[in-house]
């Protein structure tokens, strides 16, 4: 899990390659710049696959993992 000030820090780092960029090769920054939502849309189904994906491979280890938590009795703190 990513913390803002790492959020913030990546973010300024990919704008900076960006601007890189823009000033060595501006067509090719702009058609970046265009072609960056439309590429994200693309990718978005597999995205939603992984999340599935996921969600099952986590039912299936509580599901798995329930006879013992069961047996091992409530928490005492």
């Amino acid at each position: 899990m990513l913390n803002v000030s790492e959020v913030g820090g990546t973010i300024m780092i990919k704008f900076l390659l960006w601007l890189i960029l823009f000033v060595l090769c501006w067509p090719l920054a702009l058609l970046a710049l265009v072609l960056y939502p439309i590429v994200w849309l693309l990718l978005l189904p597999f995205r939603i696959i992984g999340i599935t994906v996921g969600a099952v491979f986590q039912t299936m280890k509580a599901i798995i993992l329930l006879p013992a938590r069961i047996l091992r009795g409530p928490r005492v703190n």
